[in-house]
């Protein structure tokens, strides 16, 4: 099921509904409030790529339980719609857009197949709004710490060598998810009857041009990213396994395991990032955890 309320800046919950309504001072102009409302209305029941790439439980909590969202934290969302919607109205001559095709296991909607690029008509391309830090791991740069062959002079660290961070380029490129979304539009091209020639992502950064973006060696607002084939096989197999725990959760009304740390992002998503965290334990648990260290802290 959709979202069922919003989370005001006050923290009071309010149906989204009553939201749209009347609001006696509301927090974003209605036509606003409206795209957030439309954007997390997902009328589709089966599952579609992105939904079964999330983890397991993720999923099933958006899909069977009420949960609240803060409006704000849908706006970048929002800028990503806009993004796909400037490309759609250019796609004039051998381009296709926003497709929805599925087939026995899920269904996805890819964003622009064709002459995207250059005279090659079988490129596939996927338009994602990220963040510097996102990209950052995407495009596999890392810090590492280079000892300067000074020591410290003073202090506790008196002795001590001294390091510094340098930018290094040649990390392991961290966009698993992204391959796997974009492979298996191809494979539903392809039983289309479409030659996939290519993949890439177009990156738009949403934090380039501020001093953390730079710090984090992205240094251009757009980037070109090339994707590699991930095996027929492999893609089928995978999204098999996860349909069925899925289906499975929801027809026999159990809570699925808690989502794979990759799948919760070392736990940073469990805090602010994942929508249905209010319903989930292991969210919920992790987070009063937080909160009783910050209380003994203090």
């Amino acid at each position: 099921m959709p979202a069922a309320k919003f989370i005001c800046p006050d923290g009071q919950r309010v149906g989204i509904t009553d939201c749209l309504r009347s609001c006696p001072q509301r927090c974003m102009f209605l036509p606003t409030l409206r795209a957030v409302a439309n954007s997390l209305d997902r009328k589709l029941s089966e599952p579609t790529v992105t939904e079964l790439i999330a983890g397991t439980r993720e999923t099933y909590l958006k899909k069977t339980t009420d949960y609240a969202v803060d409006p704000a934290s849908v706006l970048y969302a929002l800028h990503g719609q806009a993004v796909h919607s400037i490309n759609e109205r250019h796609t004039q001559g051998n381009i296709l857009s926003e497709e929805r095709l599925k087939d026995d296991i899920t269904s996805g909607q890819f964003d622009l197949f064709g002459k995207i690029l250059d005279a090659d008509d079988g490129v596939l391309g996927d338009l994602k709004v990220t963040s510097s830090f996102k990209l950052m791991k995407a495009l596999g740069i890392y810090k590492a710490k280079v000892d300067t062959g000074e020591v410290y002079k003073s202090g506790v660290k008196k002795g001590l060598p001294k390091f510094r961070s340098e930018l290094r380029f040649d990390g392991v490129r961290d966009l698993l998810d992204w391959a796997i979304q974009l492979n298996y539009y191809r494979m539903l091209l392809e039983r289309a009857g479409f030659k996939v020639n290519r993949m890439y992502i177009q990156a738009l950064c949403r934090d380039s041009g501020l001093r953390i973006a730079a710090e984090r060696g992205i240094t251009k607002s757009v980037y070109i990213i090339p994707i590699n084939k991930i095996s027929d096989h492999w893609l089928t197999r995978y999204f098999q396994h996860k349909a069925k725990a899925l289906r499975d959760a929801i027809e026999s009304n159990t809570l699925p395991p808690v989502c794979s740390f990759r799948e919760r992002w070392n736990d940073k998503k469990c805090f602010g990032y994942c929508a249905a965290r209010e319903n989930c334990p292991h969210a919920q648990s992790l987070i009063k955890e937080a909160n009783d260290d910050e209380r003994l802290i203090a």
